[in-house]
């Protein structure tokens, strides 16, 4: 009798083990399905431009040109040193400066100014491997707010710094200084004088916000090298015409900046006040860590669904540990680029 209760308990023992295994594999499987576990690339690199009220026909051929060009440039700049075995981090980081240095965009040269009519730049970048993460905000002297961000990450003990703070350290990293004057464009001058203007009378004809460019901007890139790390960037002058040291989600790590190498990285562009507390570049992350979704669901998700209910405004590149890309915005258009598999894209309007 003994030796029938024993062989029972064995064979219950075994029955238990089998079914264990069975629901892990059934839930590995919902996992890898939805996490889509195929490598679409071994390595990529999506930039944007800035998000907002981006239109055919609002542009001449000319400017148009001009945008793309330059975008390719940025973007290409990147491919190269991932093509060439370099890191995501440096390949963000290269083709932010880019984009910084042209008159183009919203970062760097040519940001947009403050009421007071000042540049106050701001910038973050992040290590999808080592989850470490450098920001800056409200810098007017350093001429690429990126390579302050990436001192901030990598030879201080803060991830945040700010002004004359991030200014003075700045200094000690030997970054290139320059006159505040650097940053202002007679475009961006105009641009703050006639923001003003019509906000003095809002009843003025045709009035919008968002076609005067008070909201929307920003640069940023998010990359996978061939070792499989991804990193996330963003540099951005802010909102035109903002006060009181306002700062919007770019330089904050969670909000406009994310990148963890279990699920993919993110740049925002768009009203920061919304990114910051939707928390967007984290909660896309998080809804493929938590969720399971794919990096596709996932943005839209956020884009499409969380942040118009919310209010805001805007858009975002992804890239996820796998290779596929996200482009997502809900507004007119967004600058963009992709490179992937040797394929380079490039776009601004709705399609």
């Amino acid at each position: 009798m003994k030796k029938i209760c024993f062989l029972l308990s064995i064979l219950l023992f075994n029955i238990s083990c089998n079914y264990k295994v069975d629901d892990s594999s059934e839930t590995n499987k919902k996992t890898s399905d939805s996490l889509q576990q195929t490598p679409k690339a071994p390595f990529g690199i999506v930039i944007h431009g800035g998000a907002g009220y981006i239109k055919k026909g609002n542009l001449s051929d000319s400017l148009e040109n001009a945008y793309r060009e330059k975008l390719k440039e940025a973007i290409t700049t990147g491919n190269e040193i991932l093509k060439n075995g370099g890191s995501s981090i440096e390949a963000v980081k290269r083709s932010i400066n880019v984009m910084e240095d042209s008159p183009l965009f919203n970062s760097g040269k040519g940001a947009v100014l403050t009421h007071e009519e000042k540049p106050e730049l701001d910038a973050s970048i992040m290590d999808g491997k080592t989850l470490n993460a450098g920001g800056i905000a409200g810098v007017s002297t350093v001429k690429n707010p990126i390579n302050l961000a990436y001192e901030v990450m990598e030879h201080s003990d803060h991830v945040l710094l700010a002004r004359e703070g991030a200014e003075a350290f700045a200094k000690t990293r030997n970054l290139e200084i320059v006159e505040p004057s650097y940053f202002i464009t007679d475009k961006q001058l105009q641009n703050i004088k006639r923001i003003k203007n019509e906000n003095a009378n809002k009843e003025a004809a045709f009035y919008n916000s968002d076609i005067n460019g008070e909201k929307f901007g920003t640069v940023g890139c998010v990359a996978l090298d061939k070792n499989g790390n991804l990193a996330a960037g963003t540099s951005t002058g802010g909102t035109a015409n903002k006060k009181w040291g306002r700062i919007g989600d770019s330089p904050i790590i969670g909000a406009g900046t994310y990148a963890n190498n279990k699920t993919c990285a993110v740049s925002g562009t768009g009203w920061g006040e919304y990114y910051i507390r939707g928390v967007v570049a984290y909660d896309i992350s998080a809804l493929m860590e938590y969720k399971g979704l794919s990096l596709e669901k996932a943005t839209k998700e956020v884009i499409q669904k969380k942040q118009p209910e919310l209010g805001g405004n805007g858009g975002i590149i992804a890239i996820d540990h796998l290779g596929n890309i996200s482009m997502e915005f809900n507004t007119p258009g967004m600058f963009r680029a992709s490179f992937v598999n040797d394929s380079l894209t490039i776009g601004m309007y709705r399609e």
